[in-house]
């Protein structure tokens, strides 16, 4: 039995956060994993058009990094302005960029409309998580199962994104993967702009002052860090460019010791420090998606360069990610309640580790489609159930003043991440992704798959200390 107002409810009837406003939520947050999944089978086609394959990684790179930076910042904002104000006004941007990258008429063009396209969908999580956490405490609600609508359908638009970006590539050219965000964020907007979140406001008094809380310093740092390391990974397949690697160090170390020292920090490492449960579930985080955005990126586009598919083949080929993956959150969903957060992060991570054995042992030039299918459909089951696991643990152990700034945190993870992916896809693959490159990809996933699953089951930080503060928060 659970008390609300003054009466003892029994568990099964306590009161969540309604589809109302989770669903409205919703709308905006799946720009992001939208556009992260539909570009991978658009990259050719952009290449094509440009005829630059190694610039068109930038693109990606570029909406990336700004999406890693914007996160927490949008988090921070969304305090002092308001959630959605900071959420609507995502949307703007991201219409904004949109538009430009639809009508530019060359690489550095497009790299700056997905900068604009990054900023824009940062937003929206982490504010999303301050809305409903914010309504939860309002009204004395749960919000366990509005994180898992946000969760199952940011994984299911993630998973769809390839088949929906490889229908509209292949029928309208590579330019509709970005004018679909139009109808999206004008849905959003009403949605959201209509939907009662508990408390839209926020607590600043001006612009200026709250300008004055940004980390401009640490922003830079740490844009000067992960552009020049990812400059010295990206190149170590050809010629490595040894002289930025003691800028990335020397800008690491600066960005550590300013981020320590400073009152507003860009990214709070005393919080880390303190918070062990916190820093574990990033530190997954971020191994957990750089394996995910390599499958992501790499299969579709080995698809349509050795298996000879078009557009459209290569994102269908690529559906049973997506089933698999829906059904995989939901259930991942359900196990985190029974069992906790360790057994969810394990079968994920087992799952993880046969399919990128599999992507490495199975002969795909020469396997039927229907072989390529059922590796596919593995690969769905590790999306669910690592995402549900630490999504729900940064809530857990997070504050209802913490959780936006926190999972703008775990954006960041996930958008370095991304990155990384790249990094590993030119690293093991190069340019145009062979049998040869995708073997390296898939004992990499299967290497990396074994020290997570080695690191869950020893983790202090896991435990029922952690897990517990999720059925506590919000109520």
């Amino acid at each position: 039995m659970t008390a609300i107002n003054g009466r003892n409810v029994p568990v099964s009837e306590e009161l969540q956060v309604p589809f109302r406003v989770s669903g409205a939520l919703a709308t905006g947050s799946v720009l992001q994993p939208l556009n992260s999944s539909m570009i991978a089978v658009a990259i050719v086609g952009i290449a094509a058009q440009f005829g630059s394959t190694s610039g068109i990684s930038w693109v990606i790179s570029a909406m990336y990094i700004t999406t890693a930076v914007g996160a927490p910042t949008a988090g921070r904002f969304g305090a002092l302005f308001g959630a959605r104000r900071v959420f609507v006004g995502g949307l703007v941007l991201v219409a904004v960029g949109s538009v430009a990258g639809m009508l530019a008429p060359g690489v550095g063009w497009l790299i700056g409309a997905y900068v604009v396209l990054g900023i824009g969908i940062s937003t929206h999580m982490p504010n999303a998580m301050t809305m409903i956490r914010s309504y939860a405490e309002r009204y004395e609600r749960q919000p366990r199962t509005a994180l898992t609508t946000l969760v199952v359908c940011g994984q299911s638009v993630a998973a769809l994104g390839p088949t929906i970006g490889g229908v509209l590539v292949g029928t309208f050219g590579w330019q509709s993967i970005l004018w679909v965000n139009l109808p999206v964020v004008l849905l959003s907007a009403v949605a959201v702009m209509r939907a009662d979140v508990g408390f839209a406001g926020g607590r600043a008094t001006s612009v200026r002052a709250a300008l004055h809380t940004l980390d401009g310093l640490g922003i830079l740092l740490f844009l000067v860090t992960i552009t020049s390391m990812m400059m010295v990974l990206v190149s170590l397949r050809d010629a490595p460019s040894w002289g930025l690697l003691p800028v990335a160090i020397v800008g690491l170390g600066l960005f550590v010791g300013w981020e320590w020292r400073t009152a507003e920090p860009f990214l709070d490492i005393h919080a880390l420090v303190r918070n062990r449960a916190l820093s574990g579930t990033l530190g997954r985080a971020l191994i957990t998606f750089t394996c995910f955005y390599c499958v992501f990126f790499g299969i579709p586009q080995w698809l349509q360069y050795v298996r000879g598919m078009s557009a459209i083949e290569a994102g269908l080929t690529m559906l049973p990610v997506a089933g698999v993956s829906v059904i995989s959150t939901i259930v991942g969903s359900r196990l985190y309640r029974k069992a906790g957060a360790r057994w969810t992060l394990l079968v994920g991570t087992l799952a993880l580790l046969i399919g990128g054995v599999l992507i490495a042992s199975v002969e795909r030039s020469t396997a039927p489609i229907l072989v390529l299918l059922l590796v596919g459909a593995v690969l769905g089951i590790p999306n669910g159930f690592n995402n549900i696991g630490n999504q729900s643990l940064v809530n857990a152990v997070t504050s209802v003043e913490e959780v936006g700034t926190a999972i703008g945190m775990y954006r960041t993870m996930t958008f370095i991440g991304a990155n990384l992916s790249v990094v590993v896809l030119q690293v093991t693959a190069g340019d145009e992704i062979d049998d040869g490159g995708l073997h390296r990809m898939g004992w990499f996933i299967a290497a990396t798959a074994v020290l997570l699953f080695v690191g869950i089951v020893f983790s202090r930080s896991i435990g029922p200390n952690a897990e517990a503060r999720i059925d506590n928060a919000g109520s």
